[in-house]
């Protein structure tokens, strides 16, 4: 069971970069679901109630940071939602480089988005509606993929990654 629980966290990253991709959105109850999971595998790999706290604390941190960049349009509600959960299973200690990573692979793929929006769609996509929705130049940017892939690069640095013994 604690392996099942653990394994949430890599499981959550690869759904929401398939959802963000096909779907554009990053529905609450999945983020719910996400972040309610952490409280089980935290008890289940026996980390104490002050680290738990602290990881509470990061994720509570991640929200209002996240709702700031969510004010102004530069990311959706539900990116915001989901970058506060992975906060609170990163924790404190891989905080600031899953924020990197997010920013740096999120420029990246702002960047081939709108380069590809520049380009016509090719004939086989065009009736593939996730596909002519990410084309479409008055679409934003789905960065949930990239959120998600900053999650499995400082995954083996986290946490969790020490209670399967990577």
């Amino acid at each position: 069971m604690k392996l099942l629980l653990v394994y949430v966290f890599p499981f959550a990253m690869a759904m929401a970069a398939f959802l963000d991709l096909l779907t554009m959105k990053l529905p609450n109850r999945f983020v719910i679901a996400f972040a309610a999971l952490f409280f089980p595998a935290s008890l289940a790999v026996g980390m104490p109630l002050e680290q738990i706290g602290m990881h509470v604390a990061a994720g509570a941190a991640m929200l209002a940071v996240a709702f700031l960049l969510f004010i102004p349009g530069w990311i959706g509600g539900g990116d915001a939602k989901f970058f506060a959960a992975a906060s609170l299973w990163l924790g404190w200690g891989t905080l600031l480089e899953y924020a990197l990573f997010a920013g740096i692979l999120g420029g990246f793929l702002t960047l081939a988005i709108i380069g590809a929006r520049s380009i016509p769609l090719p004939v086989f996509l065009v009736r593939q509606e996730w596909a002519y929705r990410l084309h479409h130049p008055e679409t934003g940017i789905p960065y949930g993929i990239a959120m998600a892939f900053a999650g499995l690069l400082v995954f083996s640095s986290s946490p969790w990654a020490a209670a399967i013994g990577m």
